[in-house]
């Protein structure tokens, strides 16, 4: 199995992923634990929007055949019969030559099919002075004209933010349908490696792709489950894989894939009933990434492997790339799951051998409605994690690109 390119790769990939099931794989949450949830059903209304025909400025509420031909030099005259607030039922009936006072928002009365706003009008006593003639209908909001009770409100497969939150909230929907997160269990592979709260012998690194990729998971809506450092040892690993996969949807371990650790991993996932359909992809920094499907023998969807590269810029870059894609589609998520590329103007020399598709870290700027590229300093080694604080964007060479000139425009991969 040779190196794939990172188009079929990710192909491969999101053609196994399967969402979650939309029945089995859903609970209901109260209306604020949905804010950044994924809508596992669709919402209808009992409710019209607007609930009721309401006025858009403030002024008054008129019939239109009072008014139609009105003027500074001929104002209509009409009697001021009732004042509307926002939250008050009118209690009058608008009659030829009468009109009420509204403000924005408010019902309006009946009888009253057109609001002329105040800017136009002067008031004496309870009579007001109409000097302009509105268009028929001006300033009114009509019932339902906004959305119709018993239609689609939100589809399935959204994520809920602010704004569809405060639109179910609007609709009195109180309790909600949604997929339940993703379990991603994380593992880190080397007899090398420490913990951060563990003393730091000479030859020994700190494992730092199991709290970033924990972070990863939970911003891309999956509940991490740290599983912790697993020796160079097969018994060991095996038993960390077949635990994960017995409690997870999606089983992430960095380290371990290297060429020369081939053999016992790939034995280790066939006895567990893995089928691997990845094994390396041309792209730099990354190549050594094993991708794995389980296929449990109950009606529930695969589980997932994947076998990240220990180097800390690789493990990152990789997940970016191709586990986060999958943790989107798997979490019932309907659109917009795959990577987000922008294009770019690079403000510096982007090189590479041109043998596989290289990613060069750094920053992305919107300027005057165009994103402009910084690449980091430094190092662009995929093992010095200092200069990648703080990118938010992946600089795109195409395999067979050995160079992009400052000025030039590059494909940019917008990460979080």
């Amino acid at each position: 199995m040779g190196m794939l390119a990172v188009k079929e790769a990710e192909a491969i990939i999101l053609d196994l992923v399967q969402p979650l099931d939309r029945e089995r794989d859903t609970e209901v949450v109260d209306l604020l634990a949905g804010a950044d949830r994924i809508l596992a059903a669709a919402v209808t209304s009992q409710l019209d929007f607007p609930h009721w025909d309401n006025s858009a400025m403030d002024g008054y509420a008129v019939r239109y055949a009072d008014v139609q031909s009105c003027s500074a030099e001929q104002p209509a005259v009409l009697e001021i019969v009732e004042e509307i607030p926002a939250g008050y039922q009118p209690q009058r009936s608008i009659e030829p030559g009468q009109a009420a006072r509204i403000l924005t928002g408010a019902m309006m009365p009946s009888g009253a099919d057109t609001v002329v706003m105040q800017e136009v009008t002067r008031i004496e006593g309870d009579r007001v002075f109409i000097h302009s003639a509105p268009e028929s209908q001006a300033f009114v909001r009509h019932q339902g004209s906004f959305y119709k009770a018993g239609t689609s409100l939100l589809p399935p497969g959204i994520l809920l933010g602010a704004t569809e939150i405060a639109v179910l909230a609007s609709a009195q929907c109180t309790q909600l349908s949604v997929y339940r997160r993703p379990r991603v269990a994380i593992l880190s592979t080397g007899d090398e490696l420490v913990t951060p709260e563990g003393p730091l012998q000479p030859g020994k690194l700190v494992d730092s792709n199991q709290y970033a990729l924990a972070v990863l998971v939970a911003h891309s809506g999956g509940i991490p489950q740290m599983r912790g450092i697993v020796p160079d040892e097969p018994e060991a690993l095996k038993s960390a894989i077949a635990q994960a996969v017995a409690s997870a949807d999606i089983v992430i371990s960095s380290g371990g894939v290297s060429v020369g650790d081939y053999d016992y991993v790939d034995e280790i996932l066939a006895s567990l009933g893995a089928e691997i359909h990845i094994r390396a992809i041309a792209i730099k920094p990354g190549k050594p990434l094993t991708f794995a499907t389980f296929t449990p023998n109950t009606t529930q969807h695969s589980v997932l492997y994947f076998g990240l590269p220990g180097n800390p810029v690789s493990s990152l870059v990789t997940f970016w790339r191709f586990v986060q894609p999958a943790l989107r589609k798997l979490s019932g998520l309907s659109q917009s799951w795959g990577p987000k590329f922008v294009q770019a103007r690079t403000y510096h020399d982007l090189r590479s051998d041109g043998k596989r598709e290289t990613y060069l870290w750094g920053k992305l700027h919107l300027v005057d409605g165009i994103y402009e590229f910084h690449l980091a300093g430094g190092s662009h080694s995929s093992g010095n994690l200092i200069n990648l604080a703080q990118t938010n964007g992946l600089a795109v060479l195409p395999q067979g690109i050995k160079a992009i000139a400052p000025g030039e425009i590059v494909q940019v991969l917008q990460v979080i």
